[in-house]
């Protein structure tokens, strides 16, 4: 069927070229969800749209056409952009991955669309590594996606016997059901871990080491197995600097 949408604010997941000058985009709507769009001709030296069509910029973008991939009419921006700084902006293409990799196409989801937004929005301010406040935004949206895509994790009850999480003694996250009370297990967490991130709050440390575990586990599920590109660029930086780290630290106990 012919469809003709017109100012639909969007922001760009991913692009890569398309024939001499053009872009294939996917991009993440309010009302469409993730949809695919060819941009004609902006890859010519004064093509129109080329600086705007990127990661992290608000649009409102007009397309026709039918089928799965639409062809784009119109860019603008929405609002002000949302610059990411140094290694933010790998935590930027993992959002933007995880979205790609995980939602189908024209299934709307303006909520998520809405959480998405407003993250990009609390990043920009940050200073480079974010450091934990940035982990416990991440692993919040992970979950929050989850429960877009229907999976939804348990983390208030035990799914054998039914009893409330005690947050004394530590669980096995049985994947694609949820904790069951055990000494011992693949993926143990501590129940008091699964009820904060039941309530959203990540402050203490062990906790936000436990939602990582639990968040990666069930992401991967979903994946099947196959890894995301932006997580591993974001461990390759983090090794990267690390090792920078220790050689100027060694650097500076020689001169010593």
């Amino acid at each position: 069927m012919y469809q003709r949408i017109s100012l639909e604010p969007a922001y760009v997941l991913h692009q890569r070229p398309y024939q001499d000058s053009g872009l294939l985009l996917e991009v993440f709507t309010l009302n469409h969800g993730r949809v695919g769009l060819v941009a004609r001709g902006v890859r010519k030296p004064k093509g129109r749209w080329q600086s705007l069509l990127q990661p992290f910029v608000p649009l409102l973008l007009s397309w026709s056409g039918r089928g799965e991939l639409g062809t784009l009419v119109d860019a603008e921006m929405d609002g002000a952009a949302c610059p990411l700084k140094g290694s933010l902006v790998l935590s930027g293409f993992y959002l933007n991955e995880l979205l790609t990799r995980l939602l189908h196409r024209h299934d709307p989801h303006p909520e998520l669309f809405d959480y998405y937004q407003a993250l990009l929005r609390r990043l920009s301010p940050l200073e480079e590594s974010g450091g934990q406040q940035l982990q416990q935004w991440l692993r919040l949206f992970e979950m929050r996606l989850l429960e877009e895509m229907g999976y939804a994790l348990v983390l208030e009850h035990d799914v054998i016997t039914g009893a409330a999480i005690n947050t004394e003694i530590n669980y096995s996250y049985q994947l694609g059901a949820g904790p069951v009370a055990v000494t011992e297990g693949l993926l143990v967490v501590r129940g008091r871990s699964l009820l904060a991130l039941a309530a959203g709050d990540l402050a203490e440390i062990e906790v936000l080491r436990d939602a990582k575990r639990l968040m990666r586990a069930a992401l991967d599920q979903q994946l099947g197995g196959r890894p995301l590109h932006s997580r591993q660029l974001l461990i390759d930086l983090q090794r990267t600097t690390g090792a920078a780290a220790a050689q100027s630290a060694n650097l500076h106990k020689t001169e010593e």
